[in-house]
């Protein structure tokens, strides 16, 4: 600590309590390694207390003194088979083999009968036998009455003790984060009170520092509340989009906390609160479905977000219907946007590209997507931030990746190219079905992006031809073949 130069750290340095006489008796007490609990004993070190080195030493030293016992005893009685021995049940004992059993003196005391041989005890083994037993249990006992010592010693250093921890809790983080920055090549950022978050070659910290062999693709970000308050990010899964809007708030979380960020320059308008709803999961406790806790988060933050606030949206909308999902995200995007004539800087990552035509109505949106490259029927992700939006999702490749079944993936694409010619069969279903005996629904959920061929033949379906007359009939056909 004495070699702190920094300001802030000789501060922190000079704001410790000398702690050194408490240090000592701790380093005297406890053991350098500890067990995890009390119950296991061996936490009070050798040479603190005489009592209890007397009482290790009668534990450590019993075998040599069982060894010397075992000589003596052979010696004595002539028998030089006869062995000292133990097991949890009978304690200690001396066996001697029936053969020799007529050189057994009186002083033996018969403790076992076994097919070949009998267990004895004899005084002087019965009295090391009761030391030895309680040995351990007083030492146990023993360092229970010393912890509890110690810990009442202590007490009135409590306050000193917790300060001090707090300060060197404070210079761990620092030294943490500074020492990131040295090997990251992170920056400090221009941290001001405006409404700009400028990040130029931002990464996520956490994903950059597990690529160790494949470098991190850095991207820039620009939002504001004027015509970037709403970033709009569409891209196949695995492309990076989570990561990509993971790292913004990172990045504006360690600026604001006082850190260098994993950029080539940042500017940091300062956010009052940073809103995340990323992820999906139910809760089976609450009895509370995978959509529910979605729209309950969301729901969080549209009441409490302001236009000071950083929010991150994932796929607002996916726990539900497509359409239902859908209209529930347009819908979201557009209050973020609009809220208090200001908007929110909002980073919105989806799989509807259909919310890229926010664009065309909504001055402060922007479309990003995450740029891939074809090659055949293959893709490869480029991880790179492009401006624009995509009008695919690659969903199809991207389960060819996972390792969906050849079969599968064959089907899934003739299924695309049939939804995607609009092929229907004479009742208007999507042929898909191979034949299958389907019915159209009864009140068909209609897509609110339709093209307008659809809204014609919806139009058309309803009409009561019977009860036009031909004027009004052809009137009304001229009118549906002015929408197509």
């Amino acid at each position: 600590l004495e070699e702190f130069t920094a300001p802030a750290l000789i501060a922190l340095r000079k704001d410790m309590t000398d702690m050194s006489a408490t240090v000592s008796l701790l380093s005297r007490a406890i053991v350098a390694d500890p067990p995890a609990r009390t119950q296991d004993g061996g936490f009070i070190a050798a040479g603190f207390d005489e009592e209890l080195d007397r009482l290790r030493s009668i534990s450590a030293d019993g075998k040599k003194w069982i060894a010397a016992l075992e000589v003596k005893e052979r010696q004595a009685t002539g028998i030089h088979s006869l062995k000292i021995g133990y097991n949890s049940v009978f304690g200690y004992y001396i066996e001697v083999t029936k053969a020799n059993a007529a050189l057994v003196p009186d002083s033996y005391v018969r403790k076992q009968t076994l097919v070949n041989a009998e267990r004895y005890i004899n005084q002087e083994l019965k009295e090391f036998e009761q030391t030895v037993l309680h040995a351990e249990e007083k030492i146990r006992g023993r360092e229970n009455e010393l912890f509890v010592a110690l810990r009442e010693s202590l007490l009135p250093d409590i306050p000193e003790i917790q300060h001090n921890a707090f300060r060197v809790a404070e210079i761990d983080a620092t030294c943490a984060l500074a020492e990131a920055a040295e090997k990251h090549a992170y920056v400090s950022p221009q941290i001001d009170d405006g409404d700009v978050i400028d990040i130029q070659d931002g990464r996520h910290p956490v994903v950059e520092a597990a690529l160790k062999k494949e470098g991190f693709v850095p991207n820039d970000t620009l939002l504001d509340l004027r015509q970037n308050r709403l970033l709009v990010i569409t891209g196949p899964n695995m492309a990076g989009k989570s990561t990509y809007i993971r790292q913004v708030a990172l990045i504006v979380l360690l600026a604001q906390m006082g850190s260098f960020v994993p950029a080539s320059r940042a500017r940091i308008g300062v956010v009052d609160k940073i809103f995340t709803r990323i992820g999906a999961s139910d809760s089976l406790v609450k009895g509370q479905s995978t959509f529910m806790v979605e729209m309950m988060e969301t729901a969080q933050i549209l009441t409490e977000a302001t236009p000071r606030s950083l929010v991150i949206l994932d796929e607002v909308g996916r726990g539900t219907s497509t359409f239902d999902g859908l209209s529930i995200a347009w819908a979201v995007a557009e209050y973020i946007h609009d809220f208090a004539g200001q908007g929110m800087r909002t980073l919105f990552a989806t799989h509807y590209h259909q919310l890229t035509d926010l664009a065309a109505s909504r001055t402060g949106a922007k479309n990003y997507n995450i740029a891939v490259k074809e090659w055949g029927e293959k893709i490869i992700f480029l991880r790179r931030i492009m401006e624009g939006g995509t009008s695919r999702s690659y969903g199809i490749e991207v389960a060819r990746i996972a390792g969906v079944p050849a079969d599968v993936i064959a089907r899934a694409r003739e299924i695309l190219r049939n939804l995607e010619k609009g092929e229907f069969d004479e009742i208007g279903m999507p042929r898909i079905a191979r034949g299958q005996n389907v019915r159209k629904p009864a009140n068909p959920q209609l897509n609110l992006f339709a093209p307008s061929e659809d809204v014609v033949l919806e139009e058309l379906r309803r009409l009561d031809v019977s009860s036009m007359t031909p004027l009004s009939a052809l009137n009304k056909l001229n009118e549906l073949k002015s929408k197509l």
